[in-house]
């Protein structure tokens, strides 16, 4: 029916019986790299708490703050490199965070838009006036009053503070490092197919950066809350293609073709998810509620079976038919494709065990 059907309608993609959205033309011919999940499913409704569940893979309770997936890969990389094994575009949100892990491996937030002319990566220079020899005698300075001190006992706040100085050490020092975040060695023509956009900007850096070494990067693209007018917002928001969906698919498809290119997509995976997915039914607003109970995920490089889609839900899209994926399973596939063991055993504060998932399953399929 119209009312849950909405005003847009479906195209055809690359891989024959799969159809999308009229305004995801580009995503379309490069849906034989995606794994498209229309399964997801959860209760919780609102942003802060869909958003926990997603991005930790637990649902959330007062009693333990939980590490994002990323910083997971970040202690599992550990500091070895230069760049940050996390990074997060353009700031750190909610349950972004490291939880009862050390606050070193939280995400390195680039703070700012890179979308705009003036961008640049905070922190990646020393201030004016101090140069880089100044640095170094500084942290001589701080290394000897620290050995000096040791007889007190070391915590969490020493173990963190030491592991932020030597990441930023290694990154001042570095010029190669430096270079993977600045998007003006980019062409012209290269940051206009990812669209310039903060979403296209976003992604470029992301396929810099793990070009460069950086295990996770998190891309953040707010905005997509759409209760009110769906079929002006989303796709032209002020004047034709200018919404946030044909933002997107410029930014997702490029960067699945650009890593392709280069021969990274397979040892990269991608994947692109919200909290929650949107009412069936379209609301007295023209617009679309939240609705957990039936979400989507997609899935792309890394070892994943492209071309395809797992689950199904009822002819409304109320609720899975077929396949049904938890934000657990979501987590435990991702972390598995990402080589980390997700029942591994980390201490928190207290010399209390967690495993990193205690619920959470491969989704069935993918690879």
């Amino acid at each position: 029916p119209t009312e849950v059907r909405g005003p847009f309608g479906t195209i055809p993609t690359a891989v024959p019986g799969v159809r999308l959205s009229e305004h995801l033309p580009l995503t379309a011919k490069v849906m034989g790299d995606i794994a498209l999940v229309r399964s997801l499913t959860h209760e919780l409704g609102n942003h802060n708490t869909g958003r926990h569940y997603l991005m930790t893979g637990h649902r959330p309770t007062p009693v333990v703050a939980y590490p994002s997936l990323g910083s997971v890969l970040a202690k599992e990389s550990g500091f070895g490199r230069a760049l940050p094994p996390y990074v997060i575009v353009p700031q750190a949100i909610e349950y972004s965070q490291a939880g009862y892990l050390p606050g070193a491996y939280g995400p390195f937030a680039v703070g700012g838009d890179p979308s705009k002319p003036d961008f640049r990566v905070r922190d990646l220079n020393a201030p004016e006036g101090v140069s880089f020899d100044v640095e170094v005698r500084r942290r001589n300075v701080l290394t000897a009053l620290d050995d000096f001190s040791r007889e007190v006992e070391e915590g969490p706040a020493t173990l963190a503070r030491d592991a932020f100085y030597e990441q930023a050490s290694k990154l001042l020092g570095s010029p190669a490092a430096k270079s993977a975040f600045d998007l003006k060695k980019e062409s012209g023509a290269v940051r206009n197919r990812y669209g310039r956009k903060s979403i296209g900007q976003g992604c470029l850096l992301a396929r810099r950066l793990v070009e460069a070494g950086t295990r996770f990067v998190t891309v953040v693209d707010r905005g997509w809350d759409t209760h009110v007018d769906i079929a002006r917002n989303l796709p032209d928001a002020r004047f034709r293609g200018s919404g946030k969906v044909p933002a997107l698919d410029r930014a997702y498809s490029a960067l699945l073709t650009d890593l392709r290119a280069r021969g990274l997509l397979d040892s990269t995976l991608v994947v692109l998810m919200g909290e929650f997915g949107r009412t069936p039914k379209i609301n007295n607003r023209a617009g679309r509620d939240h609705w957990p109970r039936a979400g989507f995920v997609s899935f792309a490089g890394g070892g994943v079976k492209g071309g395809q889609v797992i689950g199904a839900t009822d002819a409304h899209g109320e609720v899975p038919t077929d396949t049904p994926v938890r934000p657990e399973d979501v987590a435990h596939t991702m972390l598995k494709l990402l080589g980390v063991d997700p029942h591994k055993e980390y201490i928190a504060a207290g010399g209390r065990p967690l495993k990193i998932l205690d619920k959470g399953e491969m989704i069935p399929g993918l690879v």
